[in-house]
């Protein structure tokens, strides 16, 4: 079966590149027991509680650009199991991704869970699409009064996970809260049964 992911990313430089460093008896032959062109109820969790992502666009010049994307969790909207789909608002007005996309519309995309350590990186074939009525009650945040410019439809190509190695756990601050929010309630506690003690205390003396 066709891997997939690295029959994209595997071109003739980055196999020579293997060669020269001894990997290509790994990667020379390498088949998964799947193809890694549908995403399975796994990556779909996986993406809906993400709140951003890295997307890498390439222009007619060759140059690469990497865009951090942020929204309000599970803003990349999975659509079916090769479809994503996400809204543009206006922001810096460089518009550098929409007109790369314009070009070459295909896409790469990492997403990282930095709390778990674990890494989702897509391969898709991008369009731009305006805006309709439809497509905004898809992609809009109930809450994000702005209007977005144009939706982006992502065609899955292929997908991997990749090793935790290098990640550096990061916590939200809402996953900051929840984690403190059993030792907050203890201090309360605490706190309480100290002003027992303390009035009871005073109470004793006084008589």
């Amino acid at each position: 079966m066709s891997y997939g992911f690295l029959d994209i990313a595997s071109t003739p430089s980055v196999r020579a590149a293997q060669r020269a460093m001894g990997s290509d008896r790994i990667y020379g032959n390498f088949k998964g027991d799947r193809a890694f062109d549908r995403f399975t109820p796994n990556e779909v969790a996986f993406i809906a509680a993400r709140d951003s992502f890295y997307i890498a666009t390439v222009s007619e010049t060759g140059w690469p650009y990497v865009q951090h994307r942020g929204g309000p969790r599970g803003f990349l909207k999975v659509v079916d199991d090769k479809t994503l789909a996400f809204a543009d608002y206006r922001g810096n007005r460089q518009y550098i991704s929409v007109g790369n996309l314009a070009a070459n519309g295909r896409a790469a995309l990492i997403l990282v869970d930095y709390a778990a350590r674990v890494r989702l990186k897509i391969y898709a074939h991008v369009e731009a699409v305006p805006i309709d009525d439809d497509l905004a009650a898809l992609v809009a945040g109930p809450d994000y009064k702005a209007k977005p410019e144009r939706v982006f439809v992502l065609r899955l190509a292929a997908f991997d996970w990749n090793c935790p190695q290098h990640i550096t756990p990061r916590f939200t601050e809402a996953e900051v809260a929840a984690a403190m929010a059993p030792l907050r309630d203890r201090l309360t506690s605490l706190e309480a049964e100290n002003e027992q003690l303390r009035a009871s205390l005073a109470g004793s003396k006084g008589e």
